[in-house]
């Protein structure tokens, strides 16, 4: 008699199958509704094919469209294969090499041919429709394990050099799969996958752009095409994300920048940011703001160098881990003369430095310090660089030197708690001031690489549980989860992710737990028993950084900022030359009472002045003629509204004021 396997329902029942059964057979078992709903299944929480047969006993969950996250997940990664069957159908020749599924969609990136050259958008429309064809002939997907000399001689008679290196460095003990699409296409993959291609909706996906990528990220090797998609579950969806994706393109904060005049970024300095004048009192004000939320939370500010001896970072254990994200530095005078090398490599190497703590802990170092004496809170709005690939760059977003919102707390075992919460808490309504009313938490947990004992991990990961639990923010509505892997190499860490206007997500504040650090460069306190004890270093940041908060400020609020955040809070345009001399009057009265102001009096028609000030982002047009100045009021246009209004000039005065306040200043 054949051995039955033991099937456990996620209601607890069981249900015993012959070998050979699957997933999708029990689901046909319970109904023909849940035959037709099921996609996939989680097998002992493994995510599967829903045909793929049960090797014992297991644990069963299927999978239905309702179940998003895993439904997307492999509708996008299915995308990817289609796109990838539709260019060879199209372009004989072209090599296939990775498709992964994104956040929004999928890509893959080609080997074109020699004679064909590099894809582009204009090869995009045809490749859809091939990809819907591929959908509508609702093609099985099938998977099989396949022997690795088998395989990689396949892909060499078929002049798939790329998949035949990648399958020859696979890991010895990892079974090479691979799916058939039909019976006339295939390609290596660990999966899972839809049952067939017609379980994909054909007009819930669109091609977006092609790029070009380096094979497996290395410039020094081949360069591919890749072709970029969005695929969802229907194409309502669909529409929806389009409606996004041209929204968040209004908003882009490079176009934005430009049109408010705050800032640049040209090739001379890749990756780092030139800031102009408007553009610098918004980050001042900011600047400003946060320093103040610090003082009043006992924080006391501090300034370390730029540059530190490659030996520190060797023993804080950067070099090691992050050291090609380093710029290094030799400690010696250059050669001017015009013969022989410019360096002669025999300086001592120095670095500049990617993040503050080392020196932060430098600092701590200095003196003797007491169990009284703690909690240490330093902040430093410090200015760091670390060597991002150009490819990776994108605006203020992502760049090469940025200046970070960064403080670290030293304290005892029974103050951490207390300073998580309290920390929490001073993130939670500087988000609220800053016009963020939606965020997430996540509890990133210990990596694979790292240092530490695992009794420490234990210990951190616990501890900041139970932080964010004392909150009350340990809930859905904080979107708390916990993130296996995540963690950085010597500290688990909170992440906040703020939700802005659009609906996207943006990881911005950190909170980390260290006792590796500490260790490491030797940081100690007296304790009450007159011994020395390490103290627990908190590494905490609340914008992140300057660069990329201000860049997801300005596509938050696309450019029309709260009024004490604006680089010009209000702009005198004059109807006719006249009013020329009131105009002056007006914006010396309300610079005197602090308002940022500029006059316009250029011989140009109203109509072209409030035109003009509104793609500025002016918040405030403050409209004067002979009228006005021979009555003493200003005719008020607000940003965003067709109405004027009418008012004295002191009463201006005053709204403005009230209205320019910081938030923690009212």
């Amino acid at each position: 008699m054949t051995d039955l396997y033991a099937i456990t329902l996620p209601d607890g029942s069981v249900r015993e199958v012959a070998p050979g059964t699957t997933p999708a057979d029990i689901a046909a078992a319970i109904g023909p509704g849940l035959a037709k709903a099921a996609i996939a299944a989680r097998v002992d929480g493994e995510l599967r094919d829903i045909g793929r047969p049960f090797e014992g006993d297991a644990q069963l969950a299927l999978v239905t469209s309702r179940d998003e996250a895993d439904a997307l997940e492999m509708a996008r990664h299915d995308f990817a294969h289609v796109l990838a069957e539709a260019v060879q159908q199209l372009f004989p020749g072209t090599q296939i090499t990775f498709g992964p599924s994104t956040d929004d969609g999928f890509y893959y990136d080609f080997a074109p041919t020699a004679e064909r050259g590099p894809f582009t958008d204009e090869d995009l429309p045809a490749i859809e429709e091939a990809m819907r064809a591929i959908i509508r002939a609702d093609k099985p997907l099938r998977r099989e394990v396949w022997d690795r000399a088998t395989l990689i001689s396949r892909w060499k008679q078929q002049g798939e050099t790329f998949k035949a290196e990648w399958a020859a460095e696979l890991p010895g003990d990892e079974p090479l799969t691979v799916y058939w699409s039909g019976e006339d296409w295939l390609d290596m993959c660990r999966g899972p996958h839809l049952a067939s291609t017609g379980k994909l909706d054909p007009d819930a996906f669109k091609l977006t752009r092609v790029s070009g990528a380096y094979w497996r990220g290395d410039q020094n090797n081949p360069q591919l095409s890749r072709i970029y998609g969005t695929g969802w579950l229907n194409k309502k969806q669909l529409a929806e994300h389009m409606t996004r994706l041209e929204e968040a393109a209004k908003r882009d904060h490079r176009r934005i920048g430009q049109e408010m005049d705050l800032f640049h970024l040209q090739s001379e300095a890749q990756g780092s940011v030139f800031w102009h004048p408007k553009g610098f009192i918004l980050w001042r004000q900011l600047e400003a703001y946060m320093r103040r939320r610090l003082d009043a939370a006992g924080y006391a500010e501090i300034k370390t160098p730029q540059l530190m001896d490659v030996r520190q970072w060797e023993r804080s254990g950067h070099w090691g881990k992050y050291s090609e994200n380093m710029f290094a530095v030799p400690d010696e005078v250059p050669n001017a003369e015009g013969e022989g090398p410019v360096l002669h490599g025999k300086g001592d190497m120095m670095a500049l430095k990617p993040m503050n703590c080392p020196a932060h802990i430098l600092v701590f170092k200095q003196g003797i310090k007491s169990y009284r004496d703690l909690p240490i809170r330093m902040a430093e709005f410090g200015c760091c660089h670390r060597n991002e690939a150009h490819g990776a760059l994108h605006g203020i977003m992502r760049v090469r030197q940025f200046t970070q919102d960064d403080a670290h707390i030293f304290v005892r075992e029974d103050q951490l708690i207390d300073e998580v919460k309290a920390f929490c808490d001073l993130l939670d309504s500087v988000y609220r001031d800053l016009g963020f009313d939606k965020y997430a938490i996540k509890l990133a947990l210990r990596p694979e690489k790292r240092f530490g004992s695992e009794e420490m991990w234990d210990w951190s990961e616990q501890s900041l549980r139970d932080a964010v639990k004392a909150t009350g923010r340990d809930t859905a509505d904080y979107g708390w989860e916990e993130l296996p892997g995540e963690g950085a190499f010597y500290a688990p860490k909170l992440e906040f992710h703020l939700t802005d206007a659009i609906g996207r997500t943006w990881q911005v504040g950190t909170m980390q737990t260290d006792t590796v650090l500490p260790e490491r460069l030797d940081a100690s306190y007296v304790g009450a028993d007159g011994e020395r004890h390490r103290p627990i270093m908190l590494h905490r940041a609340i914008l992140g950084t300057f660069e990329r908060f201000i860049g997801i400020l300005i596509e938050h609020y696309a450019g029309r900022f709260p009024l004490w955040l604006s680089p010009v809070q209000a702009v005198v345009a004059t109807i006719v030359s006249d009013a020329d001399d009131y105009a002056h009057q007006v914006a010396d009265k309300l610079a005197k009472a602090g308002i940022r102001v500029e006059t316009d009096l250029r011989n140009e028609k109203i109509n072209y002045k409030v035109r003009e000030h509104s793609l500025a982002k002016v918040p405030n047009l403050l409209v004067v003629g002979k009228r006005e100045a021979e009555e003493g009021t200003v005719a008020l246009r607000q940003l965003g509204s067709d109405r004027q209004q009418m008012m004295t000039l002191d009463d201006l005065v005053a709204m403005l004021v009230k209205d320019a306040t910081p938030p923690d200043l009212r």
